[in-house]
Parts: C-alpha cells; sequence; structure tokens
C-alpha cells in the first residue's frame, strides 16, 4: 500500500457542532440533534474558530449566520461527514447481519454452488448469502461483493484468487438418445447432433482435437449457454460436451451417460476471488474453509455431486459452418 502523509485535521468534535449548527442555520436544532447544550455546542463552535483563527458564524439578535469564511468551510465537510455517515451505515449493517455477498456464472451456480448451499446454511445458519450472477468480472469496487466465482489462469492483478477446480470437458447425453443412436466410436459423433454453447463454441473442436477425431463438428445445435446444452442433453435433443464438474449429479442418477470417457482439460480453471487491498470478512472465511473441504474430493474423484450446468470463458463463434440456433447469443465472457 503506497504511504498517506500524515493529515492536518481539526479536531472532530467542534467540527461536527459546526456542521450541525451550518446545516440547521441554529445553534438549538444544532444542539437538539446532538442532544447537547446550545452552550455545548456554541463553545464547540469558539474552539474551532479559535484553532483556525476565522470567525465562522455571525452572532445576530435572531440566531447566527455564516461567514465567507464559514461558507467555504461548510461546503467542504458537507459531503466528508455524507460519505463518513454512509460508509459506516454500509459495515455496520453487513456486520450486524452476517452477509456474504457472492458473485457467480448461472451455469457454476446452477451446477455447482446451489446444490450445496443448503449444507453450507445448515453449516453456518446465522450467514445470509446474496448469491447475484454475470457474464463480467466481478467490480469489487461498485458492486459490495464479499467474493466473485472466475474463470481462467488466476492473475487477476488485485485479487486473490483461490483455485477451486480445473476445467475438463467430456461428452454427455441421455440414456435414450444413446439407445437410439448408438455410440461405440467416437467417428460416430459424426452422425448425431451435437450440442454447442454459444458462449464456448470451441469446446466441441478442443475435445474432438485432444481425442485425435478426424473430422469437425458440423452437425450442431446451438444453445445460449453451457446451462440450456446440458438440458438439452437430458431432453434427448443430442450430446452435450460438458464440464465434468457440473454433471456428476446427473451421471451418478444415471440421466446422463458419458459414451466416452477421454476428458480435455482446457488448461483454464475455476477461482474464488476477493480482494487483496482488504481482509476478509468473517463470512468469506467461513465460506472459504466450507468450499475447501468440498472441491477437495472433486478434484481427487468427484466426491461432490451437482445437478446441471456451468459458466465458460467467452470465444468468437468459428465462421466456418451454418449454425441451427436455438437462443440469441450472450452478451460476453462466460454462460450466463
Amino acid at each position: 500500500m503506497p504511504s498517506v502523509p500524515n493529515r492536518t485535521l481539526p479536531p472532530l468534535n467542534p467540527l461536527k457542532a459546526f456542521e450541525a449548527a451550518a446545516r440547521h442555520n441554529s445553534l438549538t436544532l444544532a444542539a437538539e440533534e446532538l442532544n447537547v447544550s446550545q452552550v455545548a455546542v456554541s463553545r464547540q463552535v469558539r474552539v474551532l474558530e479559535d484553532y483556525m483563527g476565522v470567525t465562522l458564524f455571525r452572532r445576530l439578535n435572531r440566531g447566527i449566520e455564516l461567514t465567507r469564511e464559514g461558507i467555504l468551510l461548510f461546503k467542504g465537510i458537507g459531503q466528508a461527514f455524507q460519505d463518513i455517515e454512509d460508509a459506516t451505515k454500509t459495515v455496520s449493517r453487513r456486520g450486524q447481519r452476517n452477509i456474504l455477498a457472492i458473485q457467480s456464472y448461472v451455469t457454476f451456480s446452477r451446477g455447482w454452488l446451489m446444490p450445496r448451499l443448503g449444507d453450507f446454511h445448515k453449516a453456518q445458519p446465522r450467514i445470509e448469502v446474496r448469491l447475484s450472477s454475470s457474464p463480467e468480472p466481478a467490480d469489487f469496487d461498485t458492486d459490495n461483493l464479499d467474493a466473485a466465482i472466475r474463470g481462467g489462469d488466476g492473475n487477476w492483478p488485485g485479487l486473490h484468487a483461490e483455485k477451486l477446480a480445473d476445467m475438463e470437458l467430456i461428452p454427455v447425453c441421455s440414456p435414450r438418445f444413446l439407445a437410439e443412436h448408438p455410440l461405440d466410436r467416437i467417428e460416430d459423433l459424426a452422425k448425431v447432433k451435437l450440442l454447442h454453447s454459444m458462449a464456448r463454441p470451441r469446446d466441441w473442436s478442443s475435445w474432438l482435437t485432444s481425442v485425435g477425431a478426424g473430422f469437425a463438428p458440423n452437425n450442431r445445435l446451438l444453445f445460449e449457454n453451457s446451462a440450456l446444452a446440458y438440458e438439452g442433453a437430458l431432453m434427448d435433443l443430442g450430446v452435450a460436451i460438458a464440464n465434468r464438474h457440473f454433471v456428476q449429479t446427473q451421471l451418478r442418477a444415471g440421466t446422463l451417460v458419458a459414451p466416452f470417457e477421454q476428458g480435455c482439460r482446457t488448461g483454464e480453471s475455476y477461482y474464488l476471488t476477493w480482494p487483496k487491498d482488504e481482509p476478509p470478512s468473517s463470512p468469506l472465511l467461513k465460506f472459504l474453509d466450507w468450499i475447501r473441504i468440498h472441491f477437495a474430493p472433486d478434484e481427487a474423484g468427484g466426491a461432490g455431486e451437482a445437478p446441471e450446468p456451468a459458466p465458460e470463458p467467452a470465444s468468437e463463434l468459428a465462421p466456418d459452418q451454418p449454425l441451427e440456433e436455438v437462443s440469441p447469443p450472450s452478451r460476453s465472457g462466460f454462460s450466463t
């Protein structure tokens, strides 16, 4: 953190008394607000005037009036007092309510986090979780967040990034689809509809390349995000390319099957991120302890369960093959 020069500030109690008197244009009303006597307010204002070497109020028969110096001072400190009040209310409210605000991708939330939030609530019933979603990176300066799920390489200036899981792709489809369209060899995928996420249109190509397939994914059905592609697979529409972590529940339940076990690591991972320049809140520390326990077995072989879908990084649509669109493209970034 850069060094901050020592501040030269006037005594704060006299400054507070002056601000209240100037705002009300009355020593009496300022005294009522501060729950002190009018004499005490007048005394504090004189202390400030002596400190600054100027007269801040003209004392009139029927009240007070700001001098030019008083007007300048009041303009300068009015917003500062409001900012202090607003910041104090925000911090106090979050501390009192034990709030944990997290931003995630829709598919990560649906595929991994939401199925486990009940477990977290049982472990930490006093923590109020506020879960929001966006395909864009979290803005910790404006969004009032404690932490955010982010996909990539984990190298983001100003952020702590704790790795949760690598992205690993596998093909999945429904048992009924597999029965009607036997997939004995990888080349059989060229005969069926392949379900794509518009946020990650190259995932199928990456997987096919990794297993040495000699064909391109031409027969495509395109969805807005991975969540819809996974649902399409459940509805017998074709074979989706899925993040292994986000279809564990369906695979165990048998509602989805993996016709080929070969996985493809994308080189990207999911991370829990939070700002480096402020200590993590107590709710975030408890969440970190909890999520570390739940992700460790997933990495070791998938002990955690998760229904539904996952997020993914943005890339542009390949212009080569025609696409059969099911829903409009996402704005940008990971699937929403």
